[in-house]
């Protein structure tokens, strides 16, 4: 993956100013960013699950540092500084992830809820040399890309399981982290980061997949993919068989 580097005059904000509350804004903005452009004030009160007349006042509060733009009735955005604090926030959070799995030992269903809450606690100092012990890993172990030391990140664009054609096979570049159950159930399936995937068939009736899944010299196996799972899975471009 081909990351760029940060401009030099990309601002920053110190670390000492940023508070766990302010960090999860700017997560939380960044997520809706991708997903489709400005977050409106109701989508950030429903992905932080707080009450929408709380986030203006926090909004407003986030402009005046310089930390997105915020207009009524448009959205908010990240300005060049708080981007660069949400992908930091990211990038401790990943790391961790992949630290508590590769040297402690934590299942993958597991490790969201940890570093959601060492991701604020943690110094970059301490983070980058977890990043440094594990090999500089360039993913998650769910497969989402991590974040540079400077807070830069270029992602790949991503389709559904279920946007891919019957017969055509691809590699699973990632999956939803946010439901330890469903994760839990597709590392059972063999559907994990890595593993190459194809849809053989569809059900009408429910939406779920009949999936050949392959991973590494293995035989392939063909299991039933619940639609709730099947929507959870990211797939790369098509890759040869």
């Amino acid at each position: 993956m081909t990351t760029p580097k940060r401009s030099r005059g990309t601002p920053s904000v110190p670390r000492a100013a940023l508070t766990v509350s302010v960090e999860d804004y700017l997560k939380a903005i960044y997520d809706l960013e991708r997903a489709g452009g400005a977050g409106a004030t109701n989508d950030i009160a429903a992905r932080l699950t707080i009450a929408p007349a709380s986030v203006t006042g926090m909004v407003k509060r986030l402009a005046e540092q310089g930390l997105v733009h915020y207009t009524r009735y448009h959205g908010v955005t990240l300005t060049a500084a708080g981007r660069r604090a949400a992908l930091l926030t990211i990038r401790r959070h990943r790391i961790i992830e992949s630290y508590l799995t590769q040297v402690l030992g934590y299942e993958w269903d597991r490790v969201h809820d940890e570093a959601e809450r060492l991701e604020h606690a943690a110094s970059d100092e301490l983070v980058n040399r977890m990043a440094a012990a594990i090999g500089e890993p360039d993913t998650d172990p769910h497969g989402a890309p991590i974040p540079t030391r400077e807070g830069t990140l270029t992602e790949t664009r991503r389709r559904g399981l279920r946007a891919l054609e019957i017969g055509v096979e691809a590699a699973v570049a990632g999956v939803n982290d946010r439901d330890p159950a469903v994760l839990r159930e597709l590392g059972g399936l063999g559907i994990v980061p890595g593993a190459r995937v194809t849809v053989a068939k569809v059900a009408s009736r429910d939406g779920a997949l009949t999936v050949r899944i392959r991973r590494g010299s293995a035989t392939p196996s063909e299991r039933t993919v619940r639609a709730p799972l099947a929507d959870a899975v990211y797939v790369d471009e098509t890759i040869d068989g």
